[in-house]
């Protein structure tokens, strides 16, 4: 069977430490002389990158934030614009309401005027026929008087009469 002891592997002596700490230091002092400046130029560049790429967030989160706060103020001043925008419609409104009103009016008055002419000129029409009736009763009475040929008193009442009729039409 194979003897197989942990301890065997695991122990540590002197001479296995120097051995290792000789090749350690010779790998490192191979690889610096060798390859230490292409590992710090590739890790510097990687730097520059990593920092690069931090900067250019920074710059845009800056960015981002200034167009916001302009979006912002552009929005306030949105809401003050519709605001006026408003108000100008209302004030137009009331402003057209008012010169429609005045219109109606105008034209009620201008309608009211000419009815109360078409009144009054049928009226004074209707004055006029009736003095032309009232004339041709005159002409009337003024033949029959000749006709009966009345002596004073019976024309002075039939004048009478004729003016109280005349009176009463009117």
């Amino acid at each position: 069977m194979i003897d197989f002891n942990v301890a065997n592997y695991l122990r540590i002596n002197l001479q296995d430490m120097v051995m290792t700490l000789i090749s350690t230091v010779l790998i490192v002092l191979f690889a610096k002389h060798f390859f230490w400046d292409k590992i710090l130029a590739f890790v510097k560049k990687r730097q520059d990158l990593i920092q690069g790429n931090i900067d250019s967030s920074e710059d845009l989160k800056k960015a981002a934030l200034a167009q916001k706060e302009k979006y912002d103020v552009q929005m306030q001043h949105a809401g003050q614009d519709a605001h006026v925008i408003i108000e100008t419609a209302r004030a137009n409104a009331t402003q057209q309401k008012k010169e429609i009103l005045d219109q109606a009016n105008s034209e009620a008055a201008r309608i009211k005027a000419k009815a109360q002419e078409d009144i009054d000129r049928d009226r004074l029409k209707a004055q006029d026929e009736m003095k032309e009736a009232i004339s041709d009763v005159a002409i009337e009475a003024a033949k029959k008087l000749v006709d009966k040929e009345m002596d004073e008193s019976t024309q002075r009442k039939f004048v009478d009469d004729f003016l109280a009729k005349a009176g009463d039409q009117q």
